[in-house]
């Protein structure tokens, strides 16, 4: 009896194990993953194939960045006295190292820039400053930057990238 039973549960094991390899089997593709712009370019859910766009949308070229490149432009160039720590074009972040100032050594700053949108619009920029000053023993520690500083480079950024668009539109 003891054989015929062994012998069910090996039946048994064997083809939980099949299934096991036929579903993870199933799982892998040789398709690249799809991306978010081409499931856009597909026109998002569309239940049998209703409410089509007549016209296909325009993939971005190659080269281009996913954000305005006016805002993009103008804040490497707003904070091109701080050392830049790292910039992602597609995502719009641009994060800077900390920049002592010369005139004040036991002050530091850090700026990050958020360029939220592809248009040149003031809501589409965010800026975060932080602080750090130098306490009695000399190790740096994190205090409040004032709310007005993230606003002054959010303005002076807002400002060169009008000036970069009025300066491409001449020249077109």
């Amino acid at each position: 009896m003891a054989f015929e039973r062994g012998s069910v549960l090996r039946g048994v094991a064997a083809g939980v194990l099949a299934l096991s390899v036929l579903g993870v089997a199933a799982c892998s593709s040789n398709k690249p993953p799809k991306t978010f712009t081409t499931q856009s370019d597909e026109g998002g859910f569309q239940p049998f194939g209703l409410f089509k766009k007549d016209a296909p949308k325009s993939a971005p070229s190659e080269g281009s960045i996913g954000v305005n490149g006016f805002l993009w432009r103008a804040s490497l160039d707003t904070l091109a006295f701080m050392p830049l720590a790292s910039a992602d074009p597609y995502g719009g972040v641009i994060v800077t190292d900390w920049y002592v100032n010369p005139e004040k050594p036991d002050e530091r700053f850090k700026a990050t820039v958020y360029i939220l949108d592809t248009r040149l619009r003031a809501d589409g920029l965010n800026v975060t400053v932080f602080k750090q000053a130098k306490d009695a023993s000399g190790a740096w520690i994190d205090t409040a930057a004032a709310d007005q500083t993230a606003t002054d480079i959010e303005n002076a950024i807002l400002t060169r990238a009008r000036q970069l668009r009025l300066s491409n539109i001449k020249t077109n």
